[in-house]
């Protein structure tokens, strides 16, 4: 197949896709809408088209554009036009993490795969409530059991969902611990009985500017016992 006629293929799988598609994947899709070739596009072929596509929607005449973003490529509005897409969404685009949720949400980030208990113990401060709500905005994802640990506790990792959050493809993307120390002094968390007691309640209190319309939800049982869009 052309490049020229491969282009519209890819642009439209992209466009049509509910998740980021990998080259790999839009290649084996071409490939298998139209078996009847005798010659088999290639990822080559697929990469040069993703980039004939990238290059189109970055003319200023175009509201999106594409990038790789949540492990694979994906059509996003650019950035001059968020201001204008929140008015379809109201509040809860405008929702944020409180702090105590973005605490936990680093530690998953960065020591995955993480237990509950390991979080705390970094922490000092109970994280039920933080998991809780992290969960609920799919920004982490239970991956299974620490088989090791007594009671076999519930491990926790950042879901691709985080990825397409922060527009990032993987884990490693994640700026170093290093590169961030160096710009900003890090406050260290008080450790003592009564924030321990006190984290859910600050959480709460932190929400409470702002609108928050997500059912509450669970988390499954244990053997043991930056502003961001919605």
């Amino acid at each position: 197949m052309e490049i020229a006629n491969l282009i519209t293929h890819v642009e439209a799988l992209i466009f049509a896709s509910v998740k980021p598609l990998t080259a790999i994947e839009i290649t084996e899709l071409v490939n298998s809408a139209f078996g009847f070739m005798d010659d088999k596009v290639v990822i080559d072929q697929v990469e040069t088209s993703i980039e004939g596509v990238k290059e189109k929607y970055n003319s200023e005449f175009f509201p999106f554009e594409l990038r790789e973003s949540g492990g694979g490529w994906q059509f996003l509005t650019k950035r001059e036009y968020h201001q204008t897409i929140a008015q379809l969404n109201g509040d809860k685009f405008l929702k944020r993490l409180s702090t105590a949720a973005l605490e936990t949400l680093a530690i998953i980030a960065y020591k995955q795969p993480i237990t509950k208990s390991e979080i705390e113990a970094i922490r000092g401060v109970n994280c039920d409530y933080s998991i809780q709500k992290l969960l609920e905005k799919e920004l982490i994802v239970i991956s299974g059991r620490n088989e090791n640990m007594v009671g076999k506790p519930l491990i926790y990792a950042t879901s691709r969902h985080f990825m397409d959050y922060f527009g990032i493809n993987s884990s490693e993307e994640l700026p170093k611990i290093s590169e961030v120390l160096a710009e900003q002094i890090v406050t260290p968390t008080l450790v003592n009985a009564e924030h321990f007691e006190t984290d859910a309640t600050a959480e709460t209190t932190a929400e409470t500017t702002v609108t928050d319309n997500e059912s509450s939800s669970s988390l499954p049982e244990e053997d043991t016992s930056f502003n961001l869009p919605d």
